[in-house]
């Protein structure tokens, strides 16, 4: 139990809070879709495991209950339950539900018809890839299909928030679990034909929120799920765009070049065929990449292929978006984030293409 001193901050969907509890005051977040909007002078409940594990949310403690009745979230329209058979459960109306006023778009839409769709692997790749998109077509609107492998709650994301407010990404749906978006879809696919039909998207990106799991096992991480995001795509008839995860920064050899959670998803899970966007880079660590992709049948499964991801750095700059991976700047793991804005860079040229048939 604890005593809100504070809000320090709102942005949709969130607050931040500063809350003193018997050992002092630490930082708390409230979801005002959940719990309603909270005041200073408060009693709240804190679900603090994440920071007493040491989870990278932050620092923050998670508001579950106010002692004062106070104000209290409406009753949502729709009839989809997220967070189902838990006290937090609640309804909103999804995009594919009958009296959604987009369910006729959606029963219309037969397929994504050769829209690129940026699959990446962890959330911090989505900010590289939206701006180098916005870099090389200024006007196209660009959905971010937001999966529940990772965060619940898209408001935790302060990224989305700073992407959203530099114009870079147009809409967000958020399906299966995950909630908060400005669509709900039940899953990956009807989140798809949302960006599409509903939000007009000549792009969209698909990924996970903050908060990837890992456990040192070649099956055991969240990001996998980028290999069945690829085979989403395919079936709907889009253009998967995948980012491999590559750095020269991580310590850890796992990681090292392109890391082992991408040479399983795109090598072993995705069974349909994508393009996987490599970075220019130095020769000795291009080469190190390109032999991995070949080690893992990368290069025969998927269409290679090399391509500048400066734009979407510039980009960033232009409209003042810094972004880190682990801690890491642009500057401390540049081909990390090379190799997202690449695969924005090959999205919109493959756009370009498939709107000018007669481009080479």
């Amino acid at each position: 139990m604890g005593v809100v001193v504070r809000v320090d901050g709102e942005r949709p969907g969130v607050q931040e809070l500063s809350v003193e509890l018997e050992r002092g005051r630490e930082r708390a977040v409230n979801y005002p879709l959940l719990l309603g909007r909270v005041r200073a002078g408060e009693r709240v409940l804190l679900n603090t495991t994440a920071v007493r594990a040491g989870l990278g949310t932050g620092g923050y403690h998670f508001v579950m209950k106010r002692a004062d009745e106070g104000e209290r979230p409406a009753e949502a329209a729709g009839h989809i339950v997220k967070l189902r058979y838990t006290p937090l459960q609640f309804r909103c109306q999804s995009v594919e539900e009958q009296d959604s006023p987009f369910r006729e778009a959606i029963e219309a839409c037969e397929g994504l018809d050769r829209m690129p769709v940026i699959v990446a692997g962890l959330h911090s790749q989505i900010a590289p890839a939206a701006a180098a998109v916005r870099g090389l077509l200024p006007e196209a609107r660009i959905a971010y299909v937001v999966t529940d492998t990772a965060a619940l709650p898209l408001a935790f994301s302060q990224l989305v928030a700073r992407l959203k407010e530099a114009g870079l990404i147009d809409a967000t749906i958020t399906v299966g679990q995950g909630f908060g978006g400005d669509y709900e879809a039940v899953n990956v696919y009807s989140g798809l034909l949302a960006a599409r039909a509903v939000v007009g998207a000549a792009a969209a990106i698909v990924g996970q929120g903050p908060g990837n799991v890992g456990t040192e096992t070649d099956w055991g991480f969240g990001a996998i799920a980028q290999g069945e995001h690829v085979n989403a795509v395919g079936i709907l008839g889009g253009v998967p765009v995948a980012v491999p995860r590559i750095s020269f920064a991580d310590p850890r050899p796992r990681h090292h070049g392109v890391s082992r959670q991408s040479l399983i998803a795109l090598g072993r899970v995705a069974l349909v065929r994508a393009v996987v966007s490599v970075p220019e880079m130095a020769p000795e660590r291009l080469e190190l990449v390109r032999r991995q992709l070949d080690d893992e049948g990368i290069t025969e499964r998927h269409d290679v292929l090399l391509a500048r991801g400066e734009v979407g750095l510039e980009t960033l700059k232009e409209r003042g978006v810094e972004v880190t991976t682990m801690g890491r700047t642009v500057d401390q793991d540049r081909e990390f984030f090379l190799a997202a804005a690449a695969a924005g860079a090959v999205a919109a040229q493959g756009l370009k293409w498939i709107e000018n048939p007669e481009n080479d």
